[in-house]
């Protein structure tokens, strides 16, 4: 299993995984109102709008709540200045981790990370120190039901596409960052709305983690996930499925 946004971890405790869904809402709102506020209010006029509309939908939030973030948003007498920052650093086993997050006090949001980092045998590094072993691109993805694998690759590659990744969780169409919104509107008009849409970093290469650090990298993940500031955590980590499945039991 390659690390690519999210942790692996999962919460079974019913009040974990209400206070995952809190924060993710927190999140979402968070980049539904920077999104609004930078650009029009109006999804089809706003590409990053449109795709936060994308993740708030897949993650069931209510119609008021999304409603009301947009407004917030477009109300220039409204709502916080969130600044957009990239950090990057290492963490167990050598693994290139970046994240990325909407603040609004930079020393507050450096401070809690490099902490997170320092706790769990990682360090917190300059601005490009990892950025080169990740590449930019548009990540759209669709559950398995949508459409055979042959199928997917053919309309991906007709949109634009430079791949698609298909296995039992579903397919995973890959582009450039400038093709996204073209290939997205495409994907999107032929197959429904995806269930994920963003722009990631992809690995270029990946560092594979054994037992003695992928236990400490796991919780480190999960402490930068569980960040309010943080939107993004990115890794080139590879697990095994054994080991995997071993931690998450």
């Amino acid at each position: 299993m390659a690390g690519h946004s999210h942790s692996a971890n999962i919460a079974h405790r019913k009040g974990a995984q209400d206070a995952k869904k809190a924060k993710q809402f927190t999140k979402l709102i968070r980049e539904l109102t920077v999104a609004a506020k930078r650009g029009l209010p109006d999804p089809a006029a706003n590409p990053r709008l449109r795709a936060a509309l994308i993740a708030a939908r897949a993650a069931n939030m209510p119609k008021d709540t999304i409603d009301r973030a947009i407004k917030r948003g477009s109300d220039p007498g409204e709502g916080q200045n969130f600044e957009e920052v990239r950090y990057e650093g290492y963490g167990p086993g050598g693994v290139a981790i970046i994240v990325e997050a909407l603040t609004d006090n930079r020393n507050r949001t450096v401070g809690e990370l490099r902490s997170a980092f320092d706790k769990h045998g990682g360090t917190l590094g300059a601005t490009n120190s990892v950025a080169f072993q990740f590449q930019r691109a548009g990540s759209i993805f669709f559950p398995p039901k949508v459409a055979e694998a042959e199928a997917m690759f053919e309309a991906a590659l007709e949109a634009g596409a430079n791949d698609v990744i298909s296995d039992r969780e579903g397919h995973e169409v890959l582009c450039a960052p400038d093709d996204f919104n073209e290939v997205r509107d495409a994907m999107e008009k032929k197959f429904g709305a995806p269930e994920r849409a963003a722009l990631i970093w992809r690995p270029n290469v990946t560092v594979k983690v054994g037992e003695d650090n992928a236990e400490t990298l796991m919780e480190l993940l999960d402490v930068l996930e569980d960040n309010d500031d943080v939107q993004s955590v990115s890794a080139n980590y590879e697990i095994d499925d054994a080991l995997m499945q071993k931690l998450s039991a």
